[in-house]
């Protein structure tokens, strides 16, 4: 079952018009009588003086060519600025009128804008919104204790705010032997179910219900966000051996019946109902199916098999379909990252991937609470140095080798982009992104102190650009990066939190080939001695000798990553 929104309704159907993509929904329940008009009101993300927030209205009633929302805020509320609808303000009163490109709205369309404002004290969602001076139902979030917003289901909008993270105490006892570990070994990070096995545990480690009972223990009586990732489709990680998987790829039945069931299963006993528990969806999966699957010079028989037979999209599907009927679960579906995907020519085939998959085999976009980028990966939050509207000499930093053509060059902005993207495609308007932000601080004595030379675009990037790797195609335990940002809450506008979802010290993937009873192969990417590929530009691919298993523990990187954390620990 997926869940639908009280005011929004069951059926979604997707239909074209002007330029961008509207909803058209089924009525509620069957003989009752539609409300004229509903609108949906998200906080986005808050702070101690503003906010910013995203509204849809859906009509209802006769077509439109024109439209006009209105509201008033019971606080000291104040619209600064906004986008796709013309907003002013006077006193409390608020008006919100359709651009020349979004009046029209047919009956069952929708119209979505968003805005920024400042406040102090309560920031309460408006009791009363109308079109065209009809009353419409809402369907907002609303301010909760611990200073986010809750859905109509109790759903926190952003389910980091105001909450605690887990610190999984394994990897907090790895990470305190080391030299200088227990200045993060309080850090929260998230538990990666990559096998069956890992349900109940491995060779003796903590299982899943270990890990959520000593959650309850950790949580108190605030709020507490566990992180979970999802990590064992059929054929996974189709494009690098090292992160290979069990099942082979036409073992879909497995999935479902051994791995997603189970743990749907254990995260639906009331026991646990208090927790919020975000899952990180099959990271690299649906990406590959996009850039990997068929006409380029990165193809895979692997990823064309996936792609052929469906089962990364069928698993993905079902997975957000069972665990997003759970009422305290999150879904974040894994989204690549910039040096990936930032290609118009693979960002917008991504965004028709992720909606395709999240509206079939019984999921719903109401089943997706955001997606998350950089997972397990090292391309910085932010390049401060330069932007990729910058020039040189005549030439933009995009015709740089590093750059390559690329339309971002840091996750942040490819994050936020991308989540506009995505809303406009059809996802819902409170979709929040994360940031894994574990390995891409890039500190240390290697870390430049400003920009680069204006002599030539290549030295003004090259000389300026903290991601100090090779070639940004290159993923594997990387030499010289560091700790990023720590794990926060609501960093920026669209983001709900940087996260750390790959462990620390964790390895990417054994430097060699290494037997093993866990399908992990050895990828050529984890070998220092290795040239490269097509996906790294034929590169060397930088990465750090005497590397063991992926996901098991590597004490030399650890090391490194403390030693150039950014912003260094103190």
């Amino acid at each position: 079952m997926s869940r639908s929104r009280t005011a929004m309704l069951a059926a979604l159907t997707l239909v074209a018009g002007g330029t961008g993509m509207a909803l058209t929904a089924a009525s509620a329940s069957a003989g009752a009588a539609a409300a004229p008009c509903t609108v949906d009101y998200q906080v986005q993300n808050q702070w101690s003086t503003g906010f910013t927030a995203a509204v849809t209205v859906t009509n209802n009633g006769p077509a439109k060519s024109a439209w006009t929302l209105k509201w008033s805020y019971a606080g000291d509320q104040k619209v600064t600025s906004g986008w796709n609808a013309k907003i002013t303000q006077s006193g409390a009163a608020v008006t919100a009128a359709n651009e020349s490109y979004n009046g029209t709205l047919a009956t069952g369309s929708s119209a979505a804008f968003g805005f920024q404002g400042t406040y102090s004290g309560t920031n309460a969602v408006p009791a009363t919104f109308t079109l065209d001076g009809v009353t419409c139902n809402v369907d907002g979030g609303t301010t909760d204790p611990g200073g986010g917003t809750t859905d109509p289901g109790g759903r926190a909008a952003n389910p980091y705010d105001g909450a605690k993270v887990y610190v999984n105490p394994e990897w907090s006892a790895h990470a305190a032997a080391e030299p200088g570990g227990s200045r993060i070994a309080n850090q929260p990070t998230a538990v990666w179910l990559d096998r069956i096995a890992a349900i109940e545990g491995v060779n003796g480690g903590m299982g899943l219900r270990d890990h959520l009972d000593e959650a309850l223990k950790q949580k108190g009586s605030g709020e507490l966000v566990v992180q979970l990732v999802i990590y064992d489709l059929p054929g996974r990680d189709c494009a690098a051996l090292a992160s290979n998987g069990e099942l082979g790829p036409t073992d879909l039945d497995k999935y479902k019946t051994q791995y997603i069931d189970p743990i749907a299963s254990i995260l639906s006993d009331p026991k646990y109902a208090g927790l919020r528990i975000a899952t990180v969806i099959e990271p690299d999966s649906l990406p590959n199916l996009v850039t990997n699957a068929g006409g380029t010079n990165t193809t895979t028989d692997a990823c064309v098999t996936m792609k052929s037979n469906g089962n990364y999209e069928k698993g993905v599907g079902y997975a957000l379909d069972k665990l997003g009927a759970v009422p305290n679960v999150y879904n974040y579906i894994d989204a690549g990252h910039h040096g990936w995907l930032g290609w118009d020519s693979n960002l917008g085939p991504s965004v028709t991937e992720f909606l395709k998959t999240a509206t079939s085999n019984g999921a719903s976009v109401h089943d997706v609470a955001g997606f998350i980028v950089n997972t397990a990966n090292y391309s910085p939050t932010k390049e401060p140095y330069f932007k990729v509207t910058d020039n040189v000499n005549g030439q933009t930093v995009r015709q740089s080798k590093w750059v390559d053509w690329n339309q971002y060059v840091d996750e942040q902005s490819f994050a936020q982009a991308l989540r506009d993207k995505l809303v406009a495609a059809g996802f819902d308007s409170g979709l929040g992104m994360l940031i894994d932000t574990s390995r891409n601080g890039w500190g240390g004595s290697a870390r430049p102190a400003g920009a680069g030379p204006l002599t030539s675009v290549d030295a003004y990037v090259d000389g300026g650009r903290v991601d100090r790797r090779i070639h940004v195609g290159n993923w594997c335990n990387q030499s010289g990066a560091g700790l990023g940002e720590r794990p926060t809450a609501s960093p920026a506008a669209g983001i709900d939190a940087y996260v750390w979802v790959k462990p620390p010290g964790e390895s990417d993937g054994s430097s060699s080939a290494v037997s093993n009873d866990e399908g992990k192969g050895f990828d050529r990417m984890c070998d220092p001695t290795y040239g490269g590929n097509a996906r790294n530009g034929n590169n060397p691919s930088g990465a750090l000798p005497n590397a063991p298993l992926a996901g098991h523990w590597f004490s030399a990187q650890f090391q490194q990553l403390v030693q150039n954390a950014y912003p260094p620990l103190s």
